[in-house]
């Protein structure tokens, strides 16, 4: 017959030494608290384990009570490191497992039967393992193909636990029997047990793997696209496009005497109006589009479109919220204003580089229309070689939000003479 104390002692140091190397992962990055949580849930489990394998030589209370309540805490701690390696906060549920053991264990029909107290343990170690599921399962949180066979591993140990506990009930079986049931249970939550561990480093290295990827195509000041990410974001626009006909624009944005921020306000002033833009930009662009950065104070949005109008739409709708309230850096109000320059290609022709400087050579145009406009080439003059030096009469000065305003009452007032 397996021996209860050789296996839970085997698990007790691996449960420690895996505790310590979470818990020097956790030391060399301190905002990965999920180490740290899980850490503590090894060494709580450990603990408790150690206690149920001394029974022998400890009161009941504190071997049997005490230890199988620390072990099934440790499950808690586990359900919780889930959460916060989603960045969720925890909920109280997690406590259920050893809520149920205290709550049972006290009763003298439970405590005083060894094979009822092996059913109570079961039935709380079967309601943690479903919450482990529930707390892995994919979700807006995490999309990791891992988790679904993670999931899987925690409700089948769901469901063993569930199943001995059960068979117990029913088959009433004497202390000898119970110590058997207990032995399967006990060798099946090991090797389903180690699964999920084998599988939740996978989720790690992956989640670490997307982390990393993250990284290479985000810019760190602004945390916006930066040119790799911006190139790979439209190939997949126009290798994915479920629309061929439609059109993308290219919006190519360059903040306004942006050195003479830098020069009056401070570098750090500066920064806070690249972060500012991009974070008001990137509100405005539709669902499906990109929007990153291209160096210094240059950026970039990728829309799909219907028509020319509505690239123009987007376009003035950043640049006039953007120009409409001073921002505020340190104690100084800084007054930003941005030039933008629309090129318009189909979809199914659309090429970066010639989209690109089509857009450059549009803004281009709108500095030399006097800053704080927005200049439109249609496809005709997208399409032209981006070899081209830039021309500041092409291209077409798209109005204003107050233009548009002043013409329609102009168009009022003749109509009523």
């Amino acid at each position: 017959m397996f021996n209860i104390t050789t296996g839970l002692t085997i698990w007790c140091s691996e449960a420690v030494t895996l505790a310590a190397v979470l818990l020097l992962a956790w030391h060399h990055d301190r905002k990965a608290w999920v180490y740290l949580m899980w850490s503590l849930g090894l060494v709580t489990s450990a603990i408790g384990f150690a206690l149920v394998a001394a029974s022998g030589f400890l009161p009941s209370l504190l071997s049997i009570g005490i230890g199988n309540a620390l072990a099934l805490l440790g499950e808690s701690a586990w359900i919780a490191g889930f959460y916060l390696m989603d960045r969720r906060k925890p909920e109280w549920s997690a406590l259920l497992p050893p809520a149920i053991w205290l709550a049972g264990i006290f009763l003298p029909w439970v405590s005083e039967s060894f094979a009822n107290r092996v059913v109570l343990y079961n039935l709380a170690g079967a309601a943690g393992a479903t919450l482990l599921a529930a707390a892995v399962r994919p979700s807006r949180y995490g999309r990791e193909a891992v988790r679904v066979p993670l999931a899987f591993v925690f409700m089948a140990f769901a469901c063993l636990c569930f199943f001995v506990a059960l068979a117990m009930v029913v088959m009433r079986p004497s202390e000898t029997a119970a110590m058997n049931y207990r032995a399967v249970s006990a060798l099946g939550s090991a090797l389903l047990i180690t699964m999920s561990i084998a599988l939740t480093g996978r989720l790690l290295m992956e989640r670490s793997e997307r982390r990393l990827r993250a990284l290479t195509i985000t810019d760190s000041l602004t945390s916006v696209l930066n040119r790799r990410g911006l190139q790979e974001s439209f190939s997949q626009m126009t290798a994915k496009a479920a629309d061929p006909s439609r059109k993308i624009a290219a919006l190519l944005f360059d903040l306004d005497h942006f050195k003479r921020i830098n020069d009056t306000h401070g570098h750090q002033a500066g920064d806070k109006v690249l972060c500012e833009f991009s974070r008001m930009a990137r509100k405005f662009i539709p669902r499906g589009g990109a929007f990153g950065r291209m160096g210094g104070e240059e950026f970039i949005a990728f829309v799909m479109v219907g028509d020319q109008t509505e690239a123009e739409a987007i376009a003035e709708l950043i640049r006039t919220e953007f120009c409409r309230v001073p921002l505020l850096a340190g104690t100084a109000l800084v007054t930003a204003s941005v030039s933008v320059g629309i090129a318009i290609a189909p979809m199914a022709a659309a090429e970066w580089d010639r989209l690109v400087s089509a857009a450059d050579r549009a803004l281009y145009a709108a500095k030399r229309a006097g800053r704080n406009c927005s200049i439109v080439f249609n496809e005709e003059e997208a399409a032209m070689a981006h070899e081209l030096q830039p021309d500041a009469n092409s291209g077409e000065l798209v109005p204003s939000l107050d233009d548009q305003i002043h013409a329609l009452r102009r168009l009022g007032t003749l109509s009523g003479r």
